[in-house]
C-alpha cells in the first residue's frame, strides 16, 4: 500500500516540479460572470464564484483564464417535481386496484396488501416534500448531508463550472462540466450492496414470491409492456378524443384542407392506438383476471354441471376437493376465453360449484406467462378491432363528403359556384360524422376499460409478488433516479444555453439528441461498490427521460424554470424558453419534437481502496460497466455519423480523429491496467468533440472530482490554448491551491483543505495529487 502508483499520463501531463505559481490569480466580483452577457442562465443558475488566473502561453504571450462555478436550483426543483408525480402515480395505481372490480377472496386480499404498500410509500414521499417545502434559499446539498433521511432525493454538492479562454490569437472559448455526488440512496445504506445487485438478486428469487404469495409469475420485459400499454392509453385516448372534435370542427366550418389535416391526425393516432393493444399480453391478462373473480367456473367443470342437470342430479360431477384453479391460464389447455365468460355469468352454478361463496383456491404457481392454445380470440380480438373498423368508416365518410362536395362544384357553372357555396348547409357534414365519430370514441372508452383493467392485474402480480423487497427497491430506484434526473437536467439546460447560436449543434438536437457523458472515480470496494452499483442503474434509467423545448408564457424567472411530466416508465422535461429566443430555434424543436439524451458511464477508480480491490478483490463490475458502455457510445456515433455532417461538430486544434479515439478507448476498456485513467481521458475527449455533456463524479464531487476537474481545464490550456508546458503543473496547483474547487470544498466541509490523507496521496495517480498544505485529514 506504501508505494507509489503511476500511470503513464505523457500526454496529459508534463512533469515539471510543483512551485508557487508566479501567475495573477484573484477572485472576481459577480459582475464579472456569465449572467451579464447570457440572461438565460439567471432562472437556474445562481451564487456564482469566480475566479480569474494570467497563463503564459508557448510564445511568451498571455491567456485571460477565468473559472466560474455555481449552484443550479434544479438540484430542488427537479426532486421536487419528481415526488409530486410519485405519489400522484401511486395514487392512480391504488384507485385502478380499487376499479378491477370484485375479485376472489385470495386475490382481494393481495389487493387490499398491495394497495397498504402503496399508502406507505405514498405517505413517506409526502413526509419527504413537505420537508422539503419547508427549505427555502438553498441550491445545493453539501456533502456533509448525503445521508439525511429528507434530503435524500436531493443530488449531492451539484454544480456547474464553465472555463473560459482568452488568448491573443484565438477568439475566445469555454469549456463547461458538471460536478456530482455519485447518485446513490446514502440514507439506505450499502451493506447489501446497490441497485444493479440487489434487483439482480431480486428478480431471481421473484419466481420464489410467487410461490409464496400464489400468484402468476410475470417478466420484467411483460412489466414494462403492461406500464409502456397504460402510459400509452393514457396519452392516446384523450388526444384521440380531442383530434375527433377537431374533426367535426372542420366538417361544421366546411373546410376541406382542415377536414383532411384533422383525419390524417386522429388516423395515425387511432393506428397508433390500436397496434399497441395487438399484444398477446392483454389477451392473456383479460382471461387471468376473469379467473380471478368470484364464482369463475372452467369450461370443463361447466360441461360437467350441464351434465349433471340433465341427469337430475346437478353437482355430481363436481369433485369438491378439486381446485378450481385448473380452469386459470396455463392450466387447462381446452379453456375458452368467451366460453368462461358465459360461465361467470352464471353466478348461481358458479357458487354450487365452489361450494358457496367461498371464491377460488388460491391459484398454483406460474412459471410465465399464461399460454391459450385454444383460447378463442374473437372476444378482444373484436373489441380493438371495432375501433379501427369505426375508424375506416369515418375516413370512408370523409372521402364521400369531399367527392360530392367536388363534383356539386364541377356541375354548377362557373358564375353560380358563390351562390353555391353561400347556400350550401355547414352543418351537413357534421351531422352525417357525427355518429361514426361519437362510435369511434365509444369503441376506444370500451378497449381503454378492458385493457386498463388487465394491464393493472398484471401489475397487481408484480406488486404481489414484490412484497415487500420490491417495494423498498422501487424506493431506492426513485431515489437515486431522483439524483441522477436533477444532474442531467442541469447539464442539458447548462448545453443548451450555451449553443443557443449554434446551428449545428441545434440540428444534432433534433436529429439525434445529445450525449451525456459521466465519470466517476469511485472504487469498487467497500461501501462504494454499493454507490456504483445504485450509479449504474440510474443513469441507465435516464433512457427513459426525453427532453422537450417550449416557449414560456412571459419572460419572469418563475415561468422559465424546467417542468417534468409523466410517470415512472418515461419522463418529460420541459424546458422553457423566452419568446425571441424561442422564435429562433429550428422549426422541428418548436413543434415540441422530443430530444432525446444518451447517457453513459465510465468509471475508474483511483484511490487507496481501488488499489485493494485491483490486488486482493473483484474490479469485474468496473469492467463489465465500462465495456457495455463503450459499445453505448460507439453506436451513438455511428447514429451521429449517419444523420449529422460532420461540419455540425465543434473544431478543436487536436484533430485526433474520432474513430481513432474511439479505437484506443476500446483497447483501453479491454486492457489489463491498474487505475486506467486514460480511459476516462479519451471519453472526456470523445465527449467534447461530439458536442455532448461532461459529469464528473466520486462519492460527494468535492476532494477526487476537484483532482480530476482541474486536470481537465489545464489539459484544455495547454492542448488547445498553447499553454506552456514549463507552467502546466505551476498552473494546476494553481488552481487546486486558488481556483474554484477548493472553494466547493470550503461550501460542504467548511474547511479550506482536501479530505485526504498521505496514504491516499501515495495510492493516487500522480496527476490527482493536490499540492502541498491544500490537504489533510479531514472528515469527507
Amino acid at each position: 500500500m506504501g508505494e507509489m502508483e503511476e500511470v503513464d499520463v505523457d500526454h496529459i501531463t508534463t512533469d515539471i516540479p510543483s512551485q508557487k505559481c508566479p501567475l495573477v490569480c484573484e477572485s472576481a466580483h459577480h459582475s464579472c460572470v456569465d449572467r451579464e452577457n447570457n440572461p438565460l442562465t439567471g432562472p437556474v443558475f445562481r451564487n456564482p464564484v469566480c475566479k480569474v488566473y494570467r497563463f503564459q502561453t508557448v510564445d511568451s504571450k498571455w491567456m485571460l483564464v477565468r473559472e466560474q462555478m455555481e449552484e443550479c436550483t434544479l438540484s430542488f426543483s427537479i426532486p421536487k417535481q419528481l415526488l409530486s408525480l410519485y405519489i400522484q402515480e401511486d395514487m392512480s395505481r391504488v384507485q385502478d386496484l380499487r376499479e378491477l372490480g370484485e375479485l376472489s377472496p385470495h386475490w382481494d386480499n393481495l389487493r387490499k396488501e398491495v394497495m397498504t404498500r402503496y399508502g406507505g410509500i405514498i405517505s413517506s414521499y409526502q413526509e419527504t416534500l413537505a420537508e422539503l417545502d419547508k427549505i427555502t434559499g438553498r441550491s445545493f446539498k453539501p456533502s456533509c448531508c448525503k445521508a439525511q433521511k429528507s434530503l435524500e432525493f436531493i443530488p449531492i454538492n451539484l454544480h456547474t463550472q464553465r472555463m473560459r479562454v482568452t488568448c491573443p490569437k484565438k477568439t475566445d472559448a469555454f469549456y463547461d462540466i458538471v460536478t456530482v455526488g455519485a447518485p446513490a440512496a446514502h440514507f439506505q445504506g450499502f451493506k447489501c450492496g446497490g441497485l444493479q445487485r440487489l434487483l439482480s438478486r431480486y428478480e431471481a428469487e421473484k419466481k420464489s414470491f410467487s410461490t409464496a404469495y400464489q400468484c402468476i409469475y410475470y417478466s420484467p420485459e411483460h412489466t414494462a409492456k403492461a406500464q409502456e400499454v397504460l402510459s400509452t392509453m393514457s396519452l392516446l385516448q384523450p388526444l384521440i378524443t380531442s383530434l375527433a372534435d377537431q374533426l367535426l370542427q372542420a366538417a361544421h366550418e366546411h373546410s376541406s384542407p382542415g377536414l383532411r389535416d384533422a383525419l390524417k391526425n386522429l388516423s395515425d393516432k387511432t393506428e397508433q392506438f390500436v397496434h399497441t393493444l395487438k399484444d398477446e399480453l392483454v389477451k392473456s391478462a383479460l382471461l387471468a383476471l376473469h379467473a380471478a373473480q368470484p364464482g369463475f367456473v372452467s369450461k370443463n367443470q361447466k360441461q360437467t354441471l350441464v351434465q349433471g342437470q340433465h341427469q337430475g342430479h346437478i353437482g355430481q360431477g363436481s369433485d369438491q376437493n378439486q381446485s378450481p384453479v385448473q380452469g386459470l391460464p396455463g392450466h387447462s389447455p381446452t379453456t375458452s376465453v368467451t366460453e368462461s365468460t358465459a360461465v361467470c355469468n352464471n353466478v348461481e352454478a358458479s357458487q354450487t360449484m365452489t361450494g358457496g361463496e367461498g371464491g377460488l383456491l388460491p391459484p398454483k404457481h406460474q412459471d410465465s406467462i399464461p399460454h391459450h392454445k385454444e383460447y378463442d380470440e374473437e372476444e378482444w380480438d373484436r373489441v380493438w378491432a371495432n375501433v379501427a373498423k369505426c375508424l375506416n368508416c369515418v375516413i370512408a365518410m370523409v372521402d364521400k363528403l369531399q367527392e360530392e362536395d367536388n363534383s356539386k362544384k364541377e356541375s354548377v357553372p362557373e358564375q353560380q359556384l358563390a351562390d353555391v357555396i353561400t347556400s350550401h348547409n355547414p352543418g351537413d357534414w357534421r351531422e352525417q360524422l357525427c355518429p361514426l365519430v361519437t362510435r369511434l370514441k365509444e369503441c376506444v372508452m370500451e378497449v381503454v376499460e378492458k385493457a386498463k383493467r388487465a394491464m393493472t392485474f398484471v401489475l397487481l402480480q408484480e406488486a404481489a409478488c414484490s412484497i415487500p423487497q420490491g417495494f423498498l427497491l422501487q424506493q431506492r430506484r426513485d431515489v437515486v433516479f431522483s439524483q441522477a434526473l436533477a444532474a442531467l437536467a442541469c447539464g442539458f439546460v447548462m448545453r443548451l444555453y450555451a449553443g443557443m447560436q449554434d446551428k449545428g449543434f441545434l440540428r444534432q438536437l433534433h436529429l439525434v439528441g445529445l450525449m451525456a457523458q459521466f465519470e466517476s472515480l469511485l472504487s469498487t470496494y467497500s461501501e462504494e461498490i454499493g454507490m456504483l452499483e445504485d450509479m449504474e442503474v440510474g443513469i441507465s434509467d435516464l433512457q427513459r427521460v426525453v427532453f422537450k423545448i417550449t416557449e414560456a408564457k412571459t419572460d419572469d424567472l418563475s415561468d422559465l424554470q424546467p417542468l417534468v411530466c409523466g410517470r415512472r416508465d418515461h419522463f418529460t422535461v420541459e424546458v422553457p424558453l423566452p419568446q425571441l429566443v424561442f422564435q429562433t430555434l429550428p422549426e422541428e424543436i418548436r413543434e415540441g419534437k422530443p430530444l432525446r439524451v444518451f447517457p453513459v458511464l465510465f468509471n475508474v477508480g483511483i484511490n487507496e481502496q481501488q488499489t485493494i480491490a485491483e490486488r486482493f478483490g473483484d474490479i469485474s463490475l468496473q469492467e463489465r460497466i465500462n465495456q457495455k458502455n463503450f459499445e453505448t457510445l460507439e453506436a451513438y456515433y455511428k447514429s451521429l455519423s449517419e444523420k449529422v455532417p460532420l461540419e455540425c461538430l465543434p473544431c478543436f486544434q487536436t484533430q485526433t480523429d474520432i474513430k481513432e479515439l474511439l479505437e484506443t478507448l476500446g483497447q483501453n476498456v479491454v486492457t489489463k491496467k491498474r487505475k486506467n485513467v486514460e480511459i476516462l481521458w479519451i471519453a472526456g475527449t470523445i465527449c467534447r468533440r461530439l458536442n455532448g455533456i461532461r459529469f464528473t463524479s466520486c462519492k460527494s464531487a468535492k476532494d477526487r472530482t476537484s483532482m480530476s476537474v482541474t486536470l481537465e481545464q489545464c489539459a484544455l490550456l495547454r492542448d488547445e490554448h498553447q499553454l506552456s508546458k514549463d507552467f502546466f503543473v505551476r498552473a494546476l496547483d494553481c488552481m487546486r491551491r486558488e481556483g474554484c474547487r477548493i472553494e466547493n470544498v470550503q461550501k460542504n466541509i467548511r474547511c479550506r483543505k482536501y479530505a485526504f490523507n498521505m496514504l491516499q496521496l501515495m495510492a493516487f495517480p500522480k496527476c490527482y495529487r493536490p499540492p502541498e498544505g491544500t490537504y489533510g485529514k479531514v472528515d469527507s
